[in-house]
Parts: C-alpha cells; structure tokens; sequence
C-alpha cells in the first residue's frame, strides 16, 4: 500500500541537519512553506507535524478568527466517508457535525444532498478530496456563495490534484495537506495548511507554537506587541497548541517537492492504466474522475455477483500479495466514536453503507505497477 518516495537527496538533506545541529523548526521549514505555497499557488503555507494537526489548526483558526460568524453549537457539512480526523477538530470546538451522503462515484460529499441539508445554523463546508479525486468546485464554491459558507478542505489525500486549472487545497478559506509516509509526498511525518488570507496565515501561525506571539511580524493583526522582546517572546494571544514540525521535515519537503510533477505524473499513468484494465468488468465500481485526480489508490466497489462478498475477496487478493483496505474509514457513522460527537445524521446513508459493506481500495504508486494491476484484474475475474 505505501512504498518510499525518496533517493539520496532526501538522505542528504536528512545528514545536512543532523550535522547543523538545529533539529527543532526553523529556516528549512520555512522554506518549504513559502515554496510549497508557491507550487501550488496560494499566498501562504504554515507546516505543522501531521495533516490531523493541520486539520485541528484550520478549523481552530476559522472559528477563533474574529472576523468569523463560525461559533459553538453552528452545524458543518461534512461527507459521511472520510478519515476520523476530519470530523474531531470540530467535535473539539463545539460544532455541530452535518452528515451529508457521498456520490457513489466520486466517493465525494453528494452536492445536491449538501445543499437540500443547509439550514438556518448551518455555517460551513468541511470539503474532502478523497483518494486523489478533487470535488466540483465549480458546483461546491457556488453552491457556498448562494448561502454563505466558509469552505474549508481537507486535501491531505489529494495532493497534487486539480480542478479547471487550480490546486485542490486552494478553494476554500483554507486547505490541508498531508506528508505521511504512505501518502503522495513523505516528511516522514508532517502535514501543510495554505490559505491566502493574511491574518488567518498569521493566527495559524500563533496557534502552531502555543498560541504566542513570538513568529509574528511586529505589525500583524493578532496582537499589538509592545516592542519590549523580553514581553514579546512570552505573550500568549491564542488558545494554542505545540504542533510545530521538525527541522528535518522541512529539509525532506524541500526535496520532495521537487519530484511532484514526476510523482504525479507515474500516479495518473497508472491510473490509466488501471481504468483500461477494469473496463467491462461489470462485478466492479471504479471511482469516477473529477477534474484531475492525483490518484492516491483505486477504490472497488463491489456490485453483481461480488455484492456481499468483501471478506471472500480481501482474503483472496492477499493470497495474491495484494494489499487491500477498507475505502478510508466507510460510513464513518457506524463507529462507536460518534456517541462523543455531536451530529445530526440523515435517516439514510445507502452511498456511504455501501462503500462501507462492499468497499475496498488499492494501492498506487509514482512507479509502474502494470503488472500488479494485471494481477489484481485477474483475481477479481476469477472470483466473478
């Protein structure tokens, strides 16, 4: 499922640390911040230690932003299906979790569901790009404009994808980004949030380290410092948090970033690849592109004579040596977690339970995996 990213050049840089002696955050990730933003074109980066952070920092800075009508007890949009992460950070700031189904194609939040479930208290959109696929954002972004949402968009399995010519992660109010080890780019561990608001850069940036005023320029709009350092690097503005990144993850970013396009790039030609392989096979459900995927797996959902028959083929596949797992976390409704978390769930998810008892997905890479693919495509014709 997940293969390294890396060549000597990460290896150096890791050495180029270690030998400078400077291990805690500092100007390398700063670096990588200002070119990851210019990459994908956004005005500001802020890295922090893992994409679940970057999604806790961006849903804190949102609803602490004084300019911000998102408060405790307002409800957010969120797509049943998608990693635990997206959904704590706003359980941990008093809103109210909106379950909308997904499109059983673009395994993506279903928007015409989204906006039949926008109420009076409904405030926010937290978007998920899933698996590499971005969403409709030409659809997504209107439909927010017609009732005032703040969008915000969990993009941390969707680096590298695009939209009519624009980075998924660069939509909303702000994006996520993640650097795991099994994920597009690899920091080790890491995670990146880029917006191209100012002050919000500015607030993410104090919530980081502690919610203190020390990185912040003399004139900002957090907080008037006094000029006196011995004050100003022990001033505490924010309610925040210690989420800062290693040194060394900034110095692997710089790298990695470098080999985007060409990682990209092997991911998309596998997943033509791939797309070629399963035409006609009518026992599964491949996911539908949106725009430009970055194809982070492949998603099967099984449907005719394989419905109901997941266990019988996650065991075959792996007497196969092909690793499978469950489509992000299914129908995230039916974990035992949501008794701590204050939502309001339609009476019916059939998308999301669905992808939850007949979904799978995959593994993909920025190298070939042709025949890996061929091997995949003739076990599932064997079980049909």
């Amino acid at each position: 499922m997940a293969t390294s990213s890396w060549d000597e050049k990460e290896y150096a840089a890791l050495q180029a640390v270690i030998s400078s002696g400077r291990f805690t955050m500092g100007p390398l990730v700063a670096q990588f911040e200002r070119e990851f933003a210019d990459h994908f074109g956004s005005g500001y980066g802020v890295m922090v230690n893992s994409g679940s952070s970057a999604n806790l920092l961006a849903i804190a800075a949102a609803v602490l932003d004084p300019r911000s009508d998102l408060n405790a007890g307002d409800e957010v949009l969120v797509p049943a299906v998608s990693w635990a992460t997206t959904y704590y950070p706003l359980q941990q700031y008093g809103l109210i979790l909106k379950f909308v189904d997904i499109d059983i194609d673009t395994l993506n939040m279903d928007l015409d569901l989204a906006e039949a479930a926008i109420g009076p208290k409904t405030k926010a959109i937290f978007a998920v790009n899933l698996l590499g696929n971005p969403n409709d954002f030409s659809r997504l972004t209107a439909l927010a404009d017609r009732h005032g949402l703040v969008v915000i968009e969990d993009n941390c399995e969707s680096l590298g994808a695009m939209f009519d010519g624009k980075a998924a992660g660069t939509f909303g109010q702000m994006g996520t980004f993640s650097a795991f080890f099994s994920h597009h780019i690899s920091t080790m561990e890491g995670g990146m949030i880029l917006t191209d608001d100012e002050q919000l850069y500015q607030m993410l940036t104090s919530l980081r380290a502690h919610g203190w005023t020390r990185e912040l320029p003399t004139e900002n709009f957090v907080h008037h410092k006094s000029g006196d350092m011995f004050d100003d690097l022990f001033r505490f503005v924010l309610p925040g948090y210690n989420v800062r990144p290693l040194e060394m993850s900034g110095a692997l970013g710089i790298e990695q970033l470098k080999k985007v396009p060409s990682l990209i790039a092997g991911r998309r030609e596998n997943a033509r690849y791939f797309a070629a392989a399963f035409s006609g096979l009518d026992t599964v459900r491949l996911q539908r592109e949106v725009g430009e995927s970055s194809w982070f797996g492949f998603s099967l959902v099984l449907e005719g004579s394989l419905a109901g028959r997941r266990s019988e083929v996650v065991e075959a596949l792996a007497a196969a040596s092909v690793e499978s797992r469950p489509i992000v976390a299914g129908n995230f409704t039916k974990n035992p977690v949501m008794k701590y978390l204050p939502s309001i769930v339609p009476d019916v998810l059939p998308a999301a339970d669905k992808i939850h008892d007949d979904g799978l997905f995959v593994g993909n890479h920025h190298f070939s995996v042709h025949e890996g693919i061929d091997l995949l495509r003739q076990t599932m014709e064997r079980l049909s």
